[in-house]
């Protein structure tokens, strides 16, 4: 069984899985650009490198979850980094949300290496990452798949192959997909309500356990009377994930009105200052248009 793990990128996510991980008996190494804001993870038990080659020397498997595709580029393929360090034979597994089209030339050269590749990308923000019970959606080689499991299962409770390299992440951008309509959805029904003098609480507590309840309405409705727009998820990082989905939709001649249009709603937000807040400031989009 696999015991030693190197993680590139602890962020709010990386962070909860980090320490599940560890908890599961895992050896942890992991390097991040700022080492101060790691503190809490080291004190943990995780042992903190300064450079990505040495972090990933002699590590079974690695684990990547970082910002943006340019990010995914530079960790794998800069000299020194992952592709050149990492140990001949193990497994690297994404977990960043990324472009499909990344996600297979990571498994062709990998593969061409020596490496055992798998897209992971994962859903669930970052309650579940705390909790260990997020969904982990998986690309790559079956059989490479399936001995990953005791990690996957350490930070999930949802775990399924998708298909081949790239159809993790092609899973990915479907949840974005569906989070962007519903979302919207629920923004739009409390700009509703509270133009029409309804009590918010009573309003989301009636509706919850209608044909209207959504894990989304679960999150956030509460957060977004309250004023908390605090991220568990960057909107910055959302407007990314859209953007990838519309590109790969566009690739296959699909056209997705709702996605266009709320992906333009969070491009504005973001244009605003609203980057580093979390995905339920959109309901400030809802805020400028009554005004």
């Amino acid at each position: 069984m696999m015991k030693k793990i190197a993680w590139i990128g602890v962020g709010i996510m990386g962070s909860g899985m980090v320490r599940n991980l560890m908890k599961a008996g895992f050896e942890l190494h992991i390097y991040a650009r700022n080492r101060t804001k790691v503190e809490e993870v080291i004190r943990d038990g995780a042992v903190f490198h300064e450079t990505i080659g040495d972090c990933v020397r002699g590590c079974e498997a690695v684990i990547t979850m970082v910002g943006y595709p340019r990010d995914v580029e530079e960790v794998y393929f800069a000299p020194g980094h992952i592709l050149d360090r990492a140990e001949p034979g193990g497994y690297l597994i994404d977990m960043t949300t990324t472009s499909p089209s990344l996600a297979e030339r990571l498994y062709e050269e990998g593969t061409k290496r020596g490496f055992r590749v798998l897209d992971a990308p994962v859903t669930g923000g970052d309650t579940g990452a705390r909790a260990g019970t997020l969904s982990i959606l998986v690309g790559g080689e079956k059989e490479d798949y399936e001995a990953c499991l005791p990690l996957f299962r350490a930070m999930g409770t949802n775990i399924n192959h998708q298909g081949r390299a790239g159809c993790g992440q092609h899973a990915k951008l479907a949840n974005q997909i569906m989070i962007a309509g519903t979302l919207s959805g629920v923004c739009e029904a409390l700009t509703y309500a509270r133009a029409k003098g309804l009590a918010p609480h009573v309003l989301i507590q009636s509706l919850a356990t209608g044909a209207a309840g959504s894990k989304q309405l679960d999150a956030f409705g509460e957060k977004i009377v309250a004023g908390d727009l605090a991220p568990g998820f960057f909107l910055k990082h959302f407007v990314k994930d859209m953007g990838l989905a519309l590109e790969e939709a566009g690739y296959s001649g699909l056209t997705l009105d709702i996605l266009a249009r709320v992906l333009e709603n969070y491009r504005g937000l973001e244009a605003a200052g609203y980057g580093d807040l979390g995905t339920q400031a959109l309901i400030h989009h809802y805020e400028e248009t009554e005004k």
